[in-house]
């Protein structure tokens, strides 16, 4: 693997990301039930989605009579807490009282890109059938770019945070046209920052890049400013039109 490929998460003319893209367009995968039991964390519930796939879990945080939504996925290992001194847990519980909802992903098959964005696609399908009109998705390093496809694939998707994203799998940004949220570290050994500039170049508006400086891909250095900065971009998005 060359230096290119691995830091930053393989060229955008790389001709597997085009198979990535025929592949996803011949994928379906349909939930045919939905078992929810009470969570390890307080406030939390697991749901059990049965799908022609398989089982996916989602650690779901309802909020009575909320109209929108945060799904939060990992990077290609998986992980549900988050990135940034576990942020997913830090926001689910903080938007909570902003009256957001909130699931938190577990894969299927980690790493596998296509069946990770079918889901993120069943979290959105779950949400949609118990009445969210607006789902801002997050994701991290692989999930960075697993969000961004799934969001042009979802209707009820309305904004889009990255963070320390890979560049293999979001060929088709430009074609987004959602809210874009990028934030990535300068010193990110693992995904140079140029992948996300690069995403960024290739977005439409509306689109924000936030470059933190001495932050690596895990972002722990900077854990309080992300968790503002993407705290801030879910409460825009998830407003109430009127507001």
């Amino acid at each position: 693997m060359t230096s290119g490929a691995g830091r930053f998460g393989l060229p955008r003319n790389d001709e597997n990301e085009d198979q990535t893209e025929n592949n996803l367009e011949e994928m379906t995968l349909s939930i045919k039930s939905a078992k929810a039991k009470p969570a390890e964390l307080e406030g939390e519930m697991d749901v059990q989605l049965d799908t022609s796939r398989g089982d996916i879990m989602l650690h779901f945080r309802p909020v009575e009579g909320a109209v929108s939504a945060t799904v939060f996925v990992g990077g290609a290992a998986g992980g549900v807490k988050g990135p940034a001194d576990e942020v997913y847990i830090r926001l689910s519980s903080s938007l909570e009282t902003e009256a957001v909802a909130s699931i938190r992903v577990e894969y299927r098959q980690a790493g596998e890109f296509e069946e990770c964005v079918l889901d993120t696609l069943a979290a959105c399908s779950f949400l949609k059938g118990i009445g969210a009109e607006k789902i801002i998705l997050v994701g991290h390093s692989f999930g960075g770019a697993v969000v961004i496809k799934a969001a042009a694939l979802a209707d009820a998707v309305v904004a889009v945070g990255s963070l320390s994203s890979q560049r293999f799998g979001t060929s088709e940004v430009d074609k987004l046209n959602k809210s874009l949220l990028l934030i990535h570290g300068s010193t990110d050994d693992i995904l140079d920052k140029a992948a996300s500039e690069d995403i960024f170049s290739r977005a439409t508006e509306p689109k924000e890049i936030v470059i933190i400086e001495g932050a690596g891909h895990g972002l722990s250095e900077s854990a309080e400013e992300v968790f503002v900065s993407l705290k801030n971009f879910i409460q825009k998005h998830a407003a109430d039109d009127r507001s």
